[in-house]
């Protein structure tokens, strides 16, 4: 089915939401950082020169993050988990953005990003978001990162609560294991190796213990895996609220999907406050949206959606569902993630 990304995920706690960087929930400094049990809280980091906002843009939405960028692939996976119990976080948006093998951003055009032109301020690779599965955990598929001048290599990430929380810090690697990649790779970055440690890095001066994410070979001997846990204010298996979902709470409830982890049938349960009319639609996790199921004059109540992936004519698959209520008082959406059972 033809992609269309511009309704998509317009909903609580991941499009419209107010801030995503809320001045008055700064995380903790390593130094200073919050832990229960076994869970330290990520330290918060800056945004750096070029974020984007990537708010009302659902074209980010989006597994493979490369577009034309070439490097040594990378394989991103991260977990996240919730501060006060240690249990992963489902159902919260992940955004990740980086440099390329030469230290270019995309999405900017000014002296700082070096090597820049008119035409990288339109450019949109090596930016995307995902949603947590049942486990907690994202994936993306991206090149390593190059590395400019001051910084060390790093990727920057955000996790997006709820519309009044989201945690933003960096990651960075190993320095042996980067250095060898830039070694036996000198065609791509040619660059050499990085000059700057984490320790001589501003940003990770104070302290990069929980932001070292570990990075291991490939089984096809090219690429790397990557992989790192990020604990976030709040509770494992709930997610946060805000005004946007205090407002979705008084017309209609989504609930998770079951059984989920699924198989190849599951059911989406809603609960609707006032009559309404519904659309629930179905998302890859590159943003296709693949079916959509249309249901009007609906009374308040429970209701439950069952999918069958085969009558869909779909592969079994993680999936996001979307749902948009409509009814006197206006328009409400929310969506979550079904995750495959592997």
């Amino acid at each position: 089915m033809k992609k269309n990304r511009r309704d998509f995920i317009k909903a609580t706690g991941l499009l419209g939401a107010a801030s995503f960087l809320p001045l008055n929930n700064p995380l903790s400094m390593l130094n200073k950082a919050d832990n229960f049990g076994d869970c330290v809280l990520i330290p918060s980091e800056t945004a750096g020169p070029f974020p984007l906002d990537l708010t009302d843009n659902t074209y980010y939405f989006r597994q493979d993050v490369r577009e034309d960028r070439t490097g040594t692939l990378l394989k991103l996976k991260l977990k996240i988990i919730g501060l006060q119990n240690c249990l992963p976080m489902q159902n919260v948006r992940v955004n990740i953005w980086h440099c390329d093998r030469a230290g270019l951003y995309s999405g900017y055009y000014n002296p700082i990003n070096i090597g820049s032109t008119p035409e990288t301020a339109n450019m949109k690779w090596l930016r995307g978001y995902q949603l947590t599965d049942a486990n907690g955990e994202v994936e993306f598929i991206t090149i390593f990162p190059g590395w400019y001048q001051g910084r060390t290599c790093h990727i920057h990430f955000q996790v997006h609560v709820s519309s009044s929380y989201s945690a933003i810090s960096q990651i960075t690697f190993d320095v042996d294991t980067k250095q060898a990649i830039y070694a036996a790779n000198p065609a791509e970055y040619t660059k050499g190796p990085d000059p700057t440690t984490p320790s001589k890095d501003n940003i990770f001066s104070d302290g990069y213990q929980y932001q070292v994410a570990t990075l291991t070979p490939g089984d096809d001997g090219g690429s790397y895996n990557a992989y790192m846990e990020i604990a976030v204010k709040g509770s494992g298996t709930t997610a946060g609220t805000g005004h946007l979902e205090k407002e979705n709470a008084k017309n209609f409830t989504l609930g998770q999907n079951y059984p989920n982890p699924y198989i190849d049938e599951t059911t989406i349960p809603i609960r609707l406050l006032h009559p309404s009319s519904l659309t629930l639609d179905l998302y890859d996790l590159q943003g296709n949206k693949v079916t959509s199921i249309q249901k009007n004059n609906l009374l308040p109540g429970e209701l439950n959606i069952p999918l069958n992936m085969k009558t869909l004519g779909l592969p079994a698959r993680s999936y996001v569902y979307q749902v948009t209520i409509k009814n006197n008082n206006g328009t409400y959406k929310d969506c979550k993630m079904m995750t495959l059972a592997k």
